[in-house]
């Protein structure tokens, strides 16, 4: 549903019916090329193309924790979690605090809002759309029948 220049999406099912209601604000995204804005979510996708990072974000869902109790709970090495954590830093999706001689870890929530905004903007219908340029010009049912 569009009002003011932004999306409002329904998400997550809530008790009795009620749906949580958010918004995508458009406005971050209308000056950008398409081209642009997925180069700027690339790296990203990268990072959560891991089944290892991805358990590690699930383990952060929970709050902030060691270096150690993530490599404890996923049974991986030392330098096989820095690893990971450094990829998922260099998306902006984890954030780490020396403590010490620990490092501990905690999600990102403004990127994460930030990639599920994309996701919207992206799936949702726009007017300035790649589609426009080529909807019915590259090919035709009619061209598939002769």
């Amino acid at each position: 549903m569009w009002k003011e220049n932004k999306l409002y999406v329904l998400t997550k099912p809530l008790n009795r019916g009620y749906y949580f209601i958010r918004y995508i604000d458009t406005f971050k995204y209308i000056n950008m090329k398409v081209g642009d804005i997925v180069d700027d979510k690339v790296e990203i996708f990268k990072a959560l193309a891991d089944k290892n990072r991805l358990s590690i974000l699930d383990m952060l869902s929970c709050g902030e924790m060691c270096a150690c109790d993530i490599m404890e709970g996923l049974e991986l090495s030392q330098p096989t979690i820095s690893h990971h954590m450094k990829i998922l830093q260099q998306a902006g999706l984890v954030n780490g605090e020396k403590n010490g001689k620990w490092m501990n870890y905690s999600i990102n929530e403004e990127k994460i809002d930030e990639v599920c905004e994309f996701i919207q903007y992206i799936t949702n219908f726009k007017e300035d759309c790649i589609c426009n340029r080529v909807k019915g010009k590259a090919c035709s049912l009619n061209e598939k029948e002769e």
